[in-house]
């Protein structure tokens, strides 16, 4: 896939404000959940405060009306603590879920209208990676942000208790505090990148399982099964040497600020052991002291792992706003005109177009008109130009020069929408959907009765085989039709592109990966399919395109000849090869 490789350092800044862009739809939850932070800030500093007076005016004190009162004062500060964190918890998990929601639909949607230079350059299972996983990193950004802000608030809650309580030891404890910062920066740093390097290694597993369990029939064929074992294991191994060095890093930044706040708590107990001995501060107030430093040591360690959170969100963030975002990922765009009725003609004009990463140009000065009702067939070797061709006319790729103009006009003038749906395209790859078979032949076309969906397929000799499925029409086919010959996916397709009832059809060597008793049906339902249509067919057995209006010879890129077949028998030398090599032993041509 085409890169922008600086989207991979955004500024933390622009990262964490695409990311808040997601949840501000939600702000009201959100702006709850913050006030129910304050709320759970507060709390927790009473909490740490009621130690002191507890312990002073019950244990030491013996008052019967503090003993009243004090320990209905905690429970009530524990319930609205409890409350307020479930507040605080639910609205922000709910809120992530929602926005895991959102990002996934608009990456989805951003992707499917992307070019098909694009997908040939991508990955599949990459894509399902961006789409299920690195989504699911970025909900936790904002709840780990008002996690952090939270700690943050209760931090200097308790700090304003232990000062208020005795400000000569709160030196001694909180001064660990700003050294904590450290390991917070240090590791965090190490994580985010550990994060970015997992996250990849993730789509290679997604790659690797995608390509291995559709390409199963080659694997089984080959008896790879071992190597592709291994091959997996190697890239398991890899993300799981990245994980173990997340956990590693991760209780590394724990266990420091343990470190650094066992010092903390060390310098107190001496300090206030020697005060409470020499009778300077009662035992009531240095408990009060430890269990406010205790809880105010906590929400240090909780603000490095909401780092770690952000920091992983982070990372999943680059990865996602580098196809959102990036300036070199563009959807397909199209004109504004509609294609009107009737259909009269597809020209081609100088045509050339190259690959990027081809070493000469698929298509070099093409020059060729299709008219209304013709049938004009194309052949040719393999790597002739002869699909590239026919897949400049739907716009799935743009001539680098010269124009394709379809009724007189360039093609780019139409709406892509206008333009694909007058065009019919069965190609040999007869892709079908996980649905039934009524939902895949009228794919993509809604309102039409059974009766014209039975009539479509009765058209292309399917009607019979479907009507011998379990549930008929309502049968669901399975992933890519695996549940059926290619013969029958094939008039499937055939079917469909009837139903849509297109003036231009595409038949792109529709017949190349049938056998001889499946290629005779379906060539019956192409015919059906071609009758009083305009009708473009790349050719691979030469005997289906003998009774064409013209023949179209093409090799490495260019038009070599054109004619009627008599005339390209006697004129063009690479007609004649083709023909005599189908006939002489019955292979194809291309």
């Amino acid at each position: 896939m085409a890169r922008d490789k600086s989207l991979y350092y955004f500024g933390n800044r622009h990262l964490i404000t695409r990311c808040l862009s997601y949840f501000l739809p939600y702000k009201f939850k959100v702006v709850i959940a913050f006030l129910s932070m304050f709320v759970v800030a507060g709390c927790s500093a009473a909490m740490a405060y009621l130690v002191k007076p507890a312990i002073d005016q019950i244990f030491v004190n013996k008052d019967m009306n503090a003993l009243k009162l004090l320990p209905f004062l905690i429970m009530g500060v524990m319930v609205t603590k409890c409350s307020f964190r479930f507040i605080q918890t639910y609205y922000m998990n709910s809120v992530g879920m929602r926005v895991i929601e959102a990002l996934r639909n608009d990456l989805y949607k951003k992707i499917v209208v992307l070019p098909m230079r694009f997908f040939e350059e991508s990955q599949v299972g990459m894509l399902m990676s961006r789409i299920l996983n690195d989504v699911v990193e970025i909900r936790n950004s904002v709840p780990s942000m008002v996690m952090l802000i939270r700690e943050i608030f209760e931090i200097m809650g308790l700090i304003g208790v232990v000062f208020y309580q005795d400000a000569e030891l709160a030196f001694y404890a909180v001064i660990v505090v700003p050294i904590a910062g450290y390991p917070l920066v240090y590791f965090g740093k190490k994580l985010r990148n550990l994060g970015r390097k997992s996250q990849a290694g993730v789509a290679n597993i997604n790659v690797h399982l995608q390509e291995s369990f559709s390409g199963i029939k080659v694997i089984k064929a080959f008896a790879t099964e071992k190597q592709e074992s291994g091959r997996f294991a190697v890239e398991n191994h890899k993300l799981m040497g990245l994980a173990i060095k997340q956990v590693l890093n991760s209780e590394l930044s724990s266990r420091v600020i343990d470190m650094l706040s066992s010092v903390g708590i060390g310098l107190v107990i001496f300090y206030g052991g020697m005060r409470v001995i020499d009778g300077t501060t009662t035992a009531g107030t240095f408990f009060s002291f430890m269990a406010s430093l205790i809880m105010l040591y906590e929400p240090i360690k909780k603000i490095d792992a909401c780092n770690i959170d952000i920091q992983r969100a982070l990372a999943g963030a680059e990865r996602v706003f580098d196809i959102l975002d990036s300036p070199n990922i563009n959807r397909e765009s199209g004109g504004t005109r509609d294609v009107e009725a009737p259909f009269k003609s597809v020209e081609f004009r100088d045509v050339r177009f190259q690959y990027p990463t081809a070493g000469r140009p698929a298509l070099d000065g093409i020059n060729l008109v299709v008219r209304a009702g013709e049938r004009v067939a194309i052949v040719g070797p393999s790597g002739s130009g002869k699909t590239t061709l026919v897949h400049l006319i739907p716009r799935f790729y743009d001539a680098d020069s010269g124009q394709v103009l379809l009724n007189g006009a360039p093609v780019q003038d139409y709406s892509l929408k206008s333009l694909r749906l007058t065009q019919g395209i069965v190609s040999q790859d007869a892709f079908l959907f996980n649905a039934s078979v009524r939902d895949n032949i009228c794919y993509g076309q809604d309102g039409y009765s059974q009766e014209q969906i039975e009539s479509a397929a009765k058209a292309a000799f399917a009607h019979d085989f479907i009507m011998e499925l379990p549930d008929g029409y309502d049968t669901v086919i399975g992933e890519r039709g695996a549940r059926l010959s290619g013969g029958q996916k094939q008039r499937l397709t055939i079917a469909r592109a009837l139903l849509k009832n297109p003036p231009l059809l595409i038949l792109d060597e529709a017949t190349s990966a049938l056998d001889t008793e499946s290629e005779r049906i379906v060539q019956l339902a192409l015919e059906n399919l071609m009758r009083e249509r305009t009708s473009i067919v790349i050719a691979h057995r030469l005997s289906t395109i003998l009774s064409a209006h013209l023949i179209v010879v093409m090799e490495e890129g260019r038009v070599v000849a054109q004619g009627k077949h008599a005339k390209l028998l006697e004129t063009c030398p690479l007609y004649a090869r083709l023909y005599q090599m189908q006939f002489a032993d019955g292979t194809s041509v291309a």
